[in-house]
């Protein structure tokens, strides 16, 4: 028994980092219940491409670039510079609960930033993989949304 929860407990001590890292459906399901299927006109599946591009779909993500002088947060990636207590805080929310898993803020903050003039092009990677990506209508088939 005791070898039994000494290994228990290794294998919970060298469970991976990135263990928060979902699968494509868990983040469609997540991005259709907090409202972003076909808000302001972009499929879901325009969303998961973005999630994915942005996060590789992990919630907890936070990828800082001191070239352009920004950190990005969660799912989105979104900047600090504008939309986070980091900066503007055009969002009026932290950058840490962007970070919350349960995706209420996040999803809260890219409809701000989806209203904007740029919509979905405020995100450069949605831009150069998304939008004229062929297979976005293919992203989600096979799975019950």
């Amino acid at each position: 028994m005791q070898v039994y929860l000494t290994l228990l407990l290794i294998s919970y001590l060298l469970t991976p980092i990135g263990a928060s890292i979902w699968g494509r459906c868990v983040v469609a399901k997540r991005l259709r219940d907090g409202g972003l299927n076909y808000f302001e006109g972009y499929s879901l599946e325009n969303r998961v491409c973005l999630a994915y591009f942005e996060s590789k779909f992990n919630p907890l993500a936070v990828y800082e670039n001191s070239k352009a002088d920004y950190t990005g947060f969660g799912l989105f990636q979104i900047r600090d510079s504008d939309w986070c207590d980091h900066g503007k805080n055009l969002c009026s929310v932290s950058c840490s609960a962007l970070l919350n898993p349960n995706l209420k803020d996040t999803i809260e903050c890219a409809k701000k930033i989806m209203k904007g003039k740029e919509g979905m092009g405020a995100w450069p990677v949605w831009s150069r993989n998304c939008q004229l990506s062929d297979t976005l209508e293919r992203l989600l088939d096979g799975y019950d949304l």
